[in-house]
């Protein structure tokens, strides 16, 4: 730099500082190609291939984040050669220099973080993992990431600011709800005036309901433990796969105690991987290989292995040895598994559960451990085929799959009428809106995506007409495909699997968690980021896995009733959860009392449930 100083002098030839220029704000991105693209040898050919592609793919968007900075470089060279730059100009572009965050050192460190992600298949700069939660310039996102204490946080520091987050959410959904119902009255009654009045203070609530979500993110990106967040994320995620992979390839597979689970339950696609979840989490409770019978599978005739890796190196069937069914005998080597509805005696570990031993970080690290534990499972059973690979890339490029970018999920066809109402295009539309002027609070702009995943064609053209001012990313003939006639096909399969993958690698998730599909599109984007529990908008039901233990939730205020609808509360009771009214109230039983009604969201908070799971010494 110094010689850099020393050639802005007075007797400087105006065309060697421009050239010297020019060379200082190239080199440092011919460095990163070279070390990045060199830093693979001596690794296997197949592996180095697939490496090198994702890190090309990596320094090309690092690359496209560097045209404004090359503006103002050319400019500033113009300048030079055109001898228009004075001396203070030319200190300002040393500093520029200087801080470039594309230099060789800082640059490294952005190619170099390696993403966790849904099939480890999204380009680099739409994974969230690796954009520090933004979604919006992935080295503007990076470098936020920077902590000033690198320190970690109290359980009681991030329990209650998440708990502010939610209860900003729960404030708005009180007084929107109740505004609402008043101003319908006014509007009967012709007054005009006040109904107009009514209607300000909800833009104007909504506004600050937005800017008070804004300060909440701001505040998670600027308190110094991101860092810690991340790390610890990772290291709790590469724990859990550790073990999994230990559990799957036993030494002994011969003589290895064994759990057997028919992938065929007669339900859809979203409903089988969650009960294949349910086999893994039983055959990590009780130390079991789990074996998963999957030929002649109703979406794939040739199984499984043919889409995703085999969940076993070498552990692929179970042997010679008597089967029995659940529960078995502390010494039976091979067992059966029924469907979690038919499971008798149910054992604790069922979800809502978590492992005792992890359930201290988790509590402290994410705001729904269930979720994260049950997207750890997805994360080693949806490890792709390389043509199932390919056929996730070339969706994503042919769909024009872009950051940021909201996932809207509508199901209709068997769903509604049974098991959930229908909701019109506009109910999600909504709060995709809320979610867009949220972002743009603080008056930037972006452009708004919107990934639109449904099994009605109809869905996806009617949004684009409705909205054109939004880009309505959906292909309709995969909605088509996944109508009830033409579900169960191999085009049907790629296409479902393609949904959740987009689904899941949004920025943020609107859809109705009646349904099977969104919640594990929600499960797998708990391995996207240290926590992503805020990052959805159900229509309907809270989350929940089907079958699981009760959902129990803690009082924290005490409540009188206001109507006879009303539970009365005292501290530390327990109420299990129905669901979540969205109007500022929840319905549940207090297990106290055994009477069932309504109370408000914010009254209560999360009571995690554990269980103790072997703790898998040595891996």
């Amino acid at each position: 730099m110094l010689l850099v100083r020393q050639l802005f002098g007075a007797s400087a030839n105006s065309w060697v500082r421009a050239l010297v220029i020019f060379v200082l704000a190239w080199v440092a991105l011919v460095y990163v190609f070279v070390v990045k693209l060199t830093s693979t040898q001596g690794q296997q050919a197949t592996g180095e291939n697939e490496i090198s592609a994702r890190r090309i793919t990596q320094a090309l968007q690092l690359l496209e984040h560097t045209k404004q900075r090359n503006a103002e470089l050319k400019q500033l060279i113009d300048e030079l050669m055109s001898d228009q730059l004075d001396k203070q100009s030319a200190l300002k572009l040393v500093q520029k220099l200087e801080n470039d965050p594309l230099n060789p050192k800082q640059g490294l460190e952005s190619l170099g973080a390696e993403p966790e992600g849904f099939f480890d298949s999204a380009p680099a700069g739409l994974r969230g993992w690796n954009n520090g939660e933004g979604g919006n310039d992935p080295q503007a996102d990076f470098l936020a990431g920077d902590d000033l204490a690198h320190g970690e946080p109290s359980l009681e520091y991030e329990f209650t600011r998440r708990r502010i987050q939610t209860n900003i959410g729960e404030i708005w959904n009180y007084f929107s709800s109740e505004l609402a119902k008043i101003s319908k009255v006014v509007a009967s009654k012709g007054h005009k005036e006040l109904e107009e009045s009514i209607s300000q203070v909800l833009v104007q609530g909504a506004e600050h309901k937005r800017s008070l979500l804004s300060d909440m993110e701001h505040l998670r990106r600027s308190d110094g433990y991101e860092t810690w967040r991340h790390k610890e994320a990772r290291d709790l995620s590469d724990l859990v796969q550790r073990r999994l992979n230990h559990l799957q390839n036993p030494s002994d597979c011969q003589n290895a105690r064994k759990l057997v689970c028919k992938l065929n339950k007669g339900c859809g696609y979203g409903c089988q991987l969650h009960h294949v979840v349910y086999c893994f989490i039983v055959a990590y409770a009780t130390e079991r290989t789990m074996i998963l019978k999957s030929r002649g599978w109703r979406y794939h005739k040739g199984g499984w292995e043919e889409v995703f890796q085999p969940i076993s190196k070498g552990c692929h069937n179970a042997g010679t040895a008597n089967a029995y069914n659940w529960p078995g005998k502390p010494n039976t080597q091979v067992l059966v598994l029924p469907i979690i509805d038919s499971l008798m005696p149910r054992p604790p570990y069922l979800p809502l559960a978590v492992p005792e031993d992890l359930a201290p970080r988790l509590k402290r690290l994410h705001g729904d451990p269930i979720v994260w534990w049950v997207g750890q499972f997805l994360k080693y059973l949806l490890r792709p085929q390389q043509p199932t690979r390919e056929f996730l890339f070339a969706g994503m490029r042919n769909l024009g799959f872009e950051r940021p970018i909201v996932g809207v999920h509508v199901r209709r066809t068997d769903k509604v009428g049974t098991e959930a109402a229908c909701h019109s295009i506009g109910e999600y539309m909504t709060h995709v809106e809320d979610y867009y002027r949220t972002l743009e609070i603080n008056g930037s702009s972006v452009v708004r995506r919107v990934f639109l995943a449904s099994d009605d064609a109809n869905v996806i053209e009617e949004a684009r007409e409705k909205y054109p001012h939004y880009q309505i990313i959906g292909d309709p003939e995969v909605a088509r495909m996944a109508s009830v006639s033409t579900r169960y096909t191999d085009t049907a399969l790629n296409g479902i699997i393609l949904d959740i993958h987009l689904l899941s690698m949004s920025d943020h998730l609107v859809c109705t968690f009646s349904s099977q599909v969104c919640r594990t599109a929600y499960e797998i984007m708990q391995t996207m980021y240290p926590d992503a529990s805020h990052r959805f908008k159900s229509l309907d039901d809270i989350y929940y896995y089907g079958g699981q233990n009760a959902h129990n939730r803690r009082v924290v205020i005490a409540h009188s009733p206001r109507t006879h609808e009303d539970l009365q509360l005292r501290v530390d009771d327990l109420v299990s959860v129905a669901g979540n009214h969205w109007d500022g109230n929840s319905k549940g039983k207090n297990t106290r009392t055994n009477q069932v009604g309504l109370f408000p969201s914010f009254k209560v908070e999360e009571k995690i449930d554990t269980a103790k799971l072997p703790l898998y010494p040595g891996v």
